[in-house]
């Protein structure tokens, strides 16, 4: 493995953790409805638990509202039951076999949770980029303890892989204060 191949990797890992934090932020609620708010619900399915997409559409009818469609007639009063039970604090209400959810109002309080929660996340996020950068510095330091690379290689590269880990740790301050701020907005 060169340090070409190694920079290369990094990349490719931090850009996946950037990702799955940005994964994360869609699953803390804000002020307005969100249908992926619900991907973590699971749903009694034939005797095994299933994703709530997996046996309905969920889709949005206003910015405050989930609207939820069963593909089968019975899965309606499991789907509100699995919905209450979920930690998400919502409260569905079936029209036939159209499941509405309303979001409810944030409280202020609830709002400074929700963007201490964020800042978890952003530095759990953080911590796995750091992380990356200590494996791709280690690789580096293995290369030329091998007598793969000089001294000097090994100075460039971890300047560089300094620099891409910068980047990401802006791209995630970034995304953190995005997310604060639509959370924060009344």
């Amino acid at each position: 493995m060169s340090i070409a191949d190694i920079k290369t990797q990094l990349q490719s890992k931090m850009d996946q953790s950037i990702a799955a934090f940005m994964n994360n932020l869609t699953k803390i609620r804000t002020g307005r409805a969100n249908p992926a708010l619900l991907d973590s619900v699971q749903v009694e399915y034939y005797g095994s638990h299933v994703p709530l997409s997996q046996v309905a559409n969920v889709s949005l009818l206003d910015s405050r509202t989930i609207s939820i469609q069963p593909w089968e007639k019975g899965m309606g009063a499991k789907i509100e039951k699995a919905i209450r039970e979920s930690d998400l604090g919502l409260n569905p209400s079936s029209m036939g076999d159209l499941i509405r959810v309303p979001m409810p109002a944030m409280s202020e309080e609830r709002r400074k949770e929700m963007t201490k929660l964020v800042r978890n996340e952003g530095e759990n996020a953080k911590i796995a980029v750091r992380n990356q950068r200590r494996d791709a510095n280690e690789a580096v330091k293995k290369l030329v303890k091998d007598k793969l690379a000089s001294e000097d290689d090994q100075k460039r590269a971890e300047g560089e892989i300094q620099k891409v880990t910068d980047k990401h740790i802006n791209d995630i301050d970034k995304l953190i204060a995005a997310k604060e701020q639509e959370i924060m907005a009344v």
